[in-house]
C-alpha cells in the first residue's frame, strides 16, 4: 500500500514540510487586521458590472489618479510616466526584467524580492545595512559590493531599497538615503524605491521620509503598492512612477510590453476601488491615518514586550510589524530545540497561533534568530472587535488587545 502523503515530501524515514522552503508558502505581507472601508466596498460593487479587461499598464483613470497622488507628495508626472499590475509582485518583476543586469539590495528584504531576481536568472547581491535602520543599503558597503561583483564578472545594474521597511519597520533617514543614491547613480545603477509603506507612519509630524526620486529624479522608479495603506491585501494594485527621461520611456514600455505577456492586468473593479483610494477622499485618509496611529501604540508595546524579555528590535516607525533578533536568548531557546530562524518561525507560529517568519524569508542569516511580528493579528479575530480597536480612545485596554498582548508577551517572557 502507498504512503499517504499530507503537505510534506519523504526524504528517508523523515518527513520534509514543504513550508520549509519554496515560494509558494513565503510570508505574505503583514496584515492590517482591519475589515474592509465600507466607502471602498461600495466603490468595487458598483463597479462589479464591469466585463472588459483594463488595459495593459492601467488606465488612464487609474494612472491619473496615481499622478495626483504623487503630486501630493512632492513627486510630479504624467499619466504616460505610470504604468499599473495586480500588486508589487509582478511589478516589480516586470521592472527588474526591463532594466537588465544584476540586482542588489539590502539585507534583509521583503521576502518576494530575492525570488523574483531569481526566476529572471539575475544574480542577487545582499549589501548590509546601517545599524540605525533597513531598507537602504550602508553606502560604503554598496560601493564594496558594487566593486566585488564586476571584479567577478557580474553587471550590478538595479539597487532595490525601502524608506519605510518591510521587514524591520524603520524608516531611513535623509542623509543616509542621500548617500546611498549618490553612491549607486555614480556607479551607473538605476534605483527602484519601493515606497509602499511611506503612508504608514507611526509618528507622520517627527518621521521625515524623503524619497529618493526627490534626490535623483532621473535616476528613480517609485514603486507603490496600495494594500500599504489605501486598500485591502486581498484587491491586489500597484503603481509605478517612472522618471522624465527618453530611457525611461523605453523602459516603462519594456514593462508594459512585459506585464501584457504575463496577462498581469489590474481587474476593473478593484481598479476603480483602487483609482478612488489613489485620489484620498476624507474617508479613505481618515482611515488610514487612524490605522497608523493604531498600529503605532500596538507595536510600541510590542517592542517593549520583546526588549523586556531580553531580545532587540529597532523601535518600529512604519507598518504594522517589528522585526525581532532573539539573539540573546539562544541558550533557552536551544533548549527547546530551536537553533536557527526556522526552527524559530516553526516555535513562534505555533505558540503565538498567527504566521511569525523567520529572518531566512528576508535573506537573512539562517543562523541568526530574527523574526518579524505582525501586529495586525493583535486587534481582534472578528472585524467587530477590530473596529472597536481602530476607535476606542484606550485600544491597549480592550479585552481583546491586552489578551493578544498578553500571549506575546508571555511567549516572548518563558524564554528568558
Amino acid at each position: 500500500m502507498g504512503r499517504e502523503r499530507t503537505g510534506g515530501q519523504e526524504r528517508g524515514t523523515e518527513t520534509v514540510r514543504e513550508d520549509r522552503g519554496p515560494v509558494r508558502y513565503g510570508p505574505h505581507a503583514p496584515w492590517p487586521g482591519l475589515p474592509v472601508l465600507p466607502e471602498l466596498a461600495e466603490v468595487l460593487a458598483a463597479a462589479a458590472d464591469r466585463a472588459a479587461p483594463e488595459p495593459g499598464g492601467g488606465s488612464a483613470t487609474l494612472r491619473e489618479a496615481a499622478c495626483a497622488y504623487w503630486e501630493r507628495r512632492g513627486l510630479r508626472c504624467g499619466p504616460d510616466h505610470v504604468a499599473a499590475a495586480p500588486g508589487t509582485s509582478p511589478l516589480l518583476l516586470a521592472l527588474i526584467a526591463a532594466h537588465g543586469g544584476d540586482v542588489l539590495l539590502p539585507r534583509p528584504c521583503p521576502a518576494s524580492w530575492i525570488p523574483q531576481a531569481r526566476l529572471l536568472g539575475r544574480p542577487a547581491y545582499q549589501v548590509p545595512t546601517p545599524a540605525e535602520c533597513g531598507g537602504v543599503p550602508d553606502p560604503y558597503a554598496l560601493l564594496e559590493t558594487v566593486r566585488r561583483v564586476r571584479a567577478e564578472g557580474g553587471r550590478p545594474r538595479l539597487l532595490l531599497l525601502s524608506v519605510a521597511d518591510d521587514p524591520t519597520a524603520t524608516v531611513a533617514p535623509p542623509e543616509l538615503v542621500r548617500e546611498a543614491c549618490e553612491a549607486a547613480v555614480a556607479e551607473g545603477l538605476h534605483i527602484v524605491s519601493d515606497e509602499t509603506w511611506r503612508d504608514t507612519l507611526h509618528r507622520p509630524h517627527e518621521t521625515v521620509l524623503v524619497s529618493p526620486a526627490e534626490m535623483c529624479p532621473d535616476d528613480v522608479t517609485v514603486l507603490s503598492g496600495l494594500y500599504g495603506a489605501l486598500t485591502p491585501p486581498a484587491w491586489p494594485a500597484a503603481v509605478a512612477r517612472f522618471p522624465a527621461t527618453a530611457r525611461a520611456a523605453a523602459r516603462r514600455a519594456r514593462t508594459l510590453d512585459i506585464l501584457t505577456a504575463l496577462g498581469a492586468f489590474v481587474a476593473r473593479p478593484v481598479a476603480a476601488a483602487a483609482a478612488h483610494a489613489l485620489r484620498e477622499p476624507e474617508a479613505v485618509t481618515g482611515r488610514a491615518q487612524r490605522a497608523a496611529a493604531l498600529q503605532a501604540r500596538v507595536a510600541a508595546e510590542a517592542h517593549r514586550a520583546v526588549l523586556a524579555a531580553g531580545a532587540l528590535a529597532r523601535p518600529p516607525q512604519a507598518g504594522r510589524h517589528l522585526y525581532a533578533d532573539l539573539g540573546p536568548l539562544r541558550s533557552p531557546l536551544a533548549a527547546r530545540g530551536v537553533t536557527d530562524s526556522l526552527e524559530l518561525e516553526e516555535y513562534l507560529s505555533r505558540r503565538l497561533g498567527t504566521p511569525t517568519p523567520g529572518g531566512h524569508r528576508f535573506g537573512d542569516e539562517l543562523g541568526a534568530l530574527r523574526v518579524r511580528l505582525g501586529t495586525g493579528s493583535l486587534l481582534g479575530t472578528t472585524p467587530e472587535q477590530q473596529i472597536h480597536s481602530l476607535t476606542a480612545p484606550e485600544p491597549l485596554a480592550l479585552p481583546h488587545v491586552a489578551q493578544a498582548l498578553s500571549v506575546l508577551r508571555a511567549a516572548l517572557d518563558e524564554l528568558r
